[in-house]
């Protein structure tokens, strides 16, 4: 609080219906949500506080043992035309709904004609009586305190607008058969809960004639204002006070040279326990007149400057604070409302759970649609990277497809002169190289960085981890003809198929891990998907461990028959004969042999000479060479040279064919339809069709809301409630 405070003037007060206001607002039990601006009494049991609040209030409070006080009491005064005492009792924060409808229905009648003082005794007797207080002490029903609040309301013509919160007084030994150590811990705990509050004005009441140094609620308000700018010291018992070094004492502390606080001291002159009923407080304040008090200033002395004093400072803190408790209970009503759409419909009945899990699972699915179609501005979660499922997709496929064309085989297929009719597939090594320098790779491998194949245990027995991809061997040359020689027939120029089954075979070894481990990395991607989604989706996490329980099994199911899918599709390339009808092969082989040929007789070519205009000779860009070296290319070479190159001819031929077809069907069959969009896909298990398809009973263990989600619920309800009831009052 601003120490401008002190100083504001009347002007700066807020108007009664503001005050009002406050009042509504405690009634409500709005300020266990948001501190209210409020006057707090606080101190010992014997500090004085019960005569204080009769000075100030003219409500004389009973001082014996049975109807001390035990719970806190709120007094207010307000100008009315009408004169009258409302008394209620406000139920504590915690109290179970039985008790608020009991405290509830307590409101006496006091006959406007007849001083409700009168009638003190029996009210607070009734009121501890519904409060559930002990008001025989010899007996052990009923509690010693309460948090409920006894409210009273004294209206006249003649009234000011005023209210204080008095709090059970601190003690520090428990009383035989009444009260507890607990019980000193449980006041100590109510006394803090009013005063830690910035909103709150402390009342630290002091009786004069103890030590300041040993009152330990002082030492309980440093704790909350350490600068002692929301205290205000309230010296009570002051002609108790005889020695002057006492009075000295006792002035200095008024004068600001002793313990200063911000809002000061004031010096009150009450009704003590040996004073007579017909006590005159006007009387009583001409000690006052006296010295050493009559040397300190007027209006730190007596009830009335004091009371005009506490008028002042609830106005100041109340027109202060009203602009920021507005902006509290908006903030604090919309974040209540988001955790309740955040905790869904209440699933109390079957109805109400098949509704929630329904919903549930439609917006799931247009989740799942929104990520395979790339629609990320459809929802907030796309606004991470992880859950852009078709995007990971894409770049593991085309990572796929890169990486096999430069490491699937086994060993490098020879490199021949390149000819533009090859498309894409020059020579290996030229694939490798341009691929290293490609940038959309090095970014797509930065994006791919963050799948993580140890995230999820329960995929531990299904996906591979084995990322390492050795580079193609050398030595192809030999290997053939090794191959050959170890496989041949009595067959001349020719070579028998099983030869070509056994070179594809193993030239295409590295094809299973490849490809498990493509499919395992898309699994991954889509597990993580499913997971962030109904994190997203469902802020219950007992709802969501039971809706994981209940379809893990199905997923992981579908999760194996893609891997499945993708292991029969490299058994049909590699157990079976090699064949193709795609007339792709046999360019490939026309180009492959014509590149052998043309690389046999470069050396012996020589370039076309033109004859132009004039006859002039031109040298051209074309290379001719003679019939005679083109006939002795097939000279001196070996039946074992031929088919050696045959076999790596027609390999490489056929595995540029294969290798394209198969990445295409692994994507299409094991990660297209199984993982993705085909009915079986994982992706697919939560859906309203197995909403319907629960049991009652499984409906109940899956979307029955658990003890904690029920509690949590009916305390956002509430709170809702009075928070909603608060910016109806404070709109007004």
């Amino acid at each position: 609080m601003a120490a401008d405070m002190i100083t504001s003037k009347s002007n700066h007060l807020a108007s009664p219906a503001l005050l009002r206001k406050i009042d509504q607002l405690r009634e409500k039990n709005v300020g266990q949500h948001v501190p209210l601006p409020q006057l707090v009494v606080v101190g010992d049991q014997s500090s004085g506080k019960s005569s204080l609040l009769e000075s100030l209030t003219g409500v004389p409070f009973p001082r014996d043992l049975e109807l001390c006080t035990r719970y806190a009491t709120q007094i207010t005064s307000r100008r009315d035309p009408e004169s009258r005492v409302d008394i209620k009792i406000i139920a504590g924060p915690h109290a179970s709904d039985d008790h608020k409808r009991l405290v509830a229905s307590y409101r006496p009648e006091i006959p406007p004609t007849e001083d409700f003082r009168s009638h003190l005794r029996e009210i607070l007797k009734e009121a501890n009586a519904r409060m559930g207080i002990r008001t025989d002490l010899a007996s052990c029903e009923g509690t010693v305190f309460s948090e409920d609040i006894l409210k009273i309301e004294i209206c006249g013509p003649g009234e000011d607008y005023l209210t204080v919160i008095d709090v059970p007084g601190i003690f520090r030994n428990p009383s035989e058969g009444i009260t507890t150590k607990a019980d000193i811990q449980l006041v100590q705990n109510m006394v803090r809960g009013y005063i830690k509050h910035s909103r709150t004005i402390i009342l630290a009441v002091l009786p004069s004639n103890v030590d300041i140094a040993t009152q330990e609620i002082l030492t309980m308000a440093e704790d909350f204002d350490k600068s002692g700018e929301r205290t205000l010291g309230v010296l009570t018992k002051p002609d108790l006070v005889t020695e002057q070094s006492a009075q000295a004492n006792i002035c200095n502390l008024v004068l600001g040279k002793k313990r200063p606080l911000t809002l000061g001291y004031y010096i009150v002159r009450s009704r003590g326990a040996d004073d007579a009923d017909a006590f005159n407080l006007s009387e009583a304040e001409n000690l006052f007149l006296k010295t050493p008090w009559n040397t300190l200033p007027k209006d730190r002395l007596g009830a009335v400057a004091l009371k005009a004093r506490l008028t002042e400072l609830l106005g100041q803190i109340t027109r202060k604070e009203f602009p920021e408790l507005l902006k509290d209970v908006r903030k604090q009503l919309s974040d209540c409302q988001a955790t309740m759409k955040e905790l869904g419909p209440a699933r109390q009945t079957e109805k109400e759970q098949r509704l929630f899990l329904s919903s549930l699972a439609r917006r799931f699915q247009e989740l799942v649609e929104a990520a395979l179609t790339a629609r990320y501005s459809s929802h907030d979660i796309f606004d991470e990277v992880e859950p852009r499922l078709i995007t990971y997709v894409a770049n593991l496929t085309e990572t796929f497809g890169d990486d096999f064309a430069r490491k699937a085989h086994l060993r490098h297929f020879e490199t021949t002169e390149s000819n533009e009719e090859e498309e894409d597939d020059e020579s290996d090594k030229d694939v490798e190289d341009d691929l290293s320098e490609d940038a959309n790779a090095r970014e797509r491998t930065i994006l791919l960085e963050d799948i993580d194949l140890d995230e999820y245990g329960v995929l531990d027995n299904i996906i591979s981890k084995d990322s390492g991809i050795e580079n193609p061997r050398s030595g192809i040359t030999s290997w053939t003809e090794k191959l050959y020689l170890q496989s041949r027939g009595v067959d001349l120029g020719i070579f028998g198929g099983t030869i070509l089954s056994s070179a594809f075979r193993e030239q295409s070894d590295k094809w299973p891990s490849m490809a498990k481990m493509y499919v395992s990395r898309v699994i991954v991607v889509i597990h993580r998907f499913m997971v962030i989604a109904l994190d997203t989706l469902c802020a219950d996490s007992c709802v969501r461990e039971e809706i994981w329980a209940s379809i893990l099994d199905e997923v992981l199911t579908r999760y194996k028959a893609a891997l499945h899918q993708a292991t029969f599709l490299v058994s049909l390339e590699r157990d079976k004969k090699p064949y193709t009808v795609n007339h792709y092969f046999n360019e490939n082989l026309q180009i492959v042999r014509g590149n052998r040929k043309a690389a046999m007789l470069k050396a012996k070519s020589r370039q076309e000479i033109k004859r132009g205009f004039h006859n002039s000779a031109q040298v051209s860009d074309n290379l001719i060479v003679d019939l005679e070296d083109v006939r002795s290319t097939t000279k001196n070479k070996s039946n074992v040279d031929q088919v050696k190159e045959e076999i790596h001819d027609i390999l490489w031929s056929y595995y540029k064919v294969a290798r394209k077809r198969f990445v295409d069907n692994v994507y299409q069959q094991a990660v297209d339809h199984c993982l993705l969009t085909g009915p079986r896909s994982p992706l697919a298990v939560l859906t309203q069709e197995w909403v319907i398809e629960l049991d009652s009973e499984r409906l109940e263990m899956i979307a029955g809301e658990s003890l904690l989600t029920k509690q949590q619920r009916l305390t956002l309800s509430n709170k809702i409630e009075d928070l909603e009831a608060a910016s109806r009052i404070l709109r007004r």
